[in-house]
């Protein structure tokens, strides 16, 4: 059976003095060169962890890292009382895109998803990983289904934006944590869950909102929200909140999937007819989402309800804001370049041991604003 050769590591590791790379991470590696090369078949048992610091007169805590970081890529198979072995299925794995990292998004089209892709992109291309991107529709379905695959692919990590509707089960993300996978939660937690969060505030996304309303003036309020679910329900209460009780504040909620674009334009519609049928109408419209905000504009506009002399209009999304509606557009907006930098962050410090990969560390991202042009003071009532 094969085994590590001790005298040509020790002679790799010597003439390296000079490496900024960890020498826990130099002997991960030569360890995956030796599999890759066959020198290290399936089942060949690694020395002990005294042997190898001894051997390449380095700290234990640095060999028991390197150890840790191959039994979590599921190279190798740690057994108590027994020693280190090279697991069965390591070369096949190391086959597969071991060097990926998975952003699983509920949508890839509209509101900050493209660019939190671009920069997830960018921060993993600048550690030499590659990226895959899996869009869910905000269906719990496909995300498992997707969450399934990347076990099978052995990413590197996986960063998430949760399904809503329904809310995403703990047992989807404990899949992949059982199996030494890092997950870090995108934008909202997963109930149940131990694992690193990005966390949108979206009671104060609603709130910021409402005071850039009362700053100008509105009494009569309207909030739209793509779907039911707890963003919902604090940009509606951040948004009471910052109006205070004397502004009326009308409400709509799409009743479907928020990516099941007909049938909320269709409610969209409808609800605006409703509004803008009445003598009191809103002089004011908070929308949840960018694109949900361009939905409003598009339809304020074929019933000729101009913006934002007649209305004002003020949306949720990211800082990169693209062209057409979403330039113009009046929006609280989050950091999602941030989210996506951030996010690599946390999976390479939880793939390297620096991080427990069921770590609770929170990360608030900031709040700005984009002024836009989509936002006036309320006209004066004739």
């Amino acid at each position: 059976m094969s085994t590590l050769n001790l005298k040509e590591m020790t002679e790799l590791a010597g003439s390296d003095e000079t490496s900024s790379q960890p020498k826990y991470e130099q002997l991960r590696e030569y360890v995956v060169s030796q599999i890759e090369s066959g020198a290290l078949k399936a089942g060949a048992a690694l020395p002990s962890e005294n042997r190898l610091a001894e051997n390449l007169q380095i700290a234990r805590s640095t060999v028991r890292q390197a150890l840790a970081a191959l039994e979590r890529d599921g190279l190798v198979l740690r057994v108590h009382g027994k020693g280190t072995f090279v697991h069965d299925e390591a070369k096949q794995r190391l086959r597969k895109s071991q060097d990926l990292f998975a952003l699983i998004v509920p949508e890839t089209e509209t509101a900050f998803y493209p660019s939190l892709q671009r920069s997830f992109e960018r921060a993993a291309a600048e550690l030499h990983n590659q990226v895959v991107v899996c869009n869910s529709n905000n269906d719990i379905d496909k995300q498992a289904s997707a969450i399934l695959q990347l076990i099978d692919l052995r990413v590197y990590g996986v960063a998430i934006v949760p399904t809503t509707n329904p809310p995403t089960p703990s047992f989807h993300i404990r899949q992949l944590q059982k199996n030494n996978i890092p997950v870090v939660c995108c934008s909202r937690p997963v109930q149940g869950v131990q694992a690193p969060l990005l966390a949108i505030p979206f009671e104060e996304v609603g709130q910021r909102a409402g005071e850039k309303i009362r700053q100008a003036g509105h009494q009569h309020v309207a909030f739209f929200g793509s779907a039911h679910g707890i963003a919902t329900d604090y940009y509606e209460k951040g948004l009471r909140k910052a109006l205070g009780g004397g502004v009326q504040v009308d409400v709509f909620v799409g009743t479907g999937q928020p990516t099941d674009y007909a049938r909320l334009q269709r409610e969209c519609s409808e609800a605006i007819d409703s509004l803008f049928g009445k003598p009191d109408t809103p002089t004011a419209i908070f929308c949840g989402f960018d694109s949900l905000a361009e939905t409003i504009y598009m339809l304020l506009a074929q019933r000729g309800i101009r913006v934002p002399q007649d209305v004002s209009l003020i949306g949720f999304g990211g800082t990169h804001r693209g062209g057409g509606i979403a330039n113009h557009l009046s929006s609280v907006t989050i950091d999602e370049i941030g989210m996506g930098e951030q996010a690599i962050e946390l999976l390479s410090k939880m793939r390297n041991g620096q991080l427990p990969i069921d770590s609770t560390e929170v990360r608030q991202l900031p709040l700005s604003f984009n002024a836009g042009s989509t936002l006036a003071d309320a006209p004066v009532k004739k």
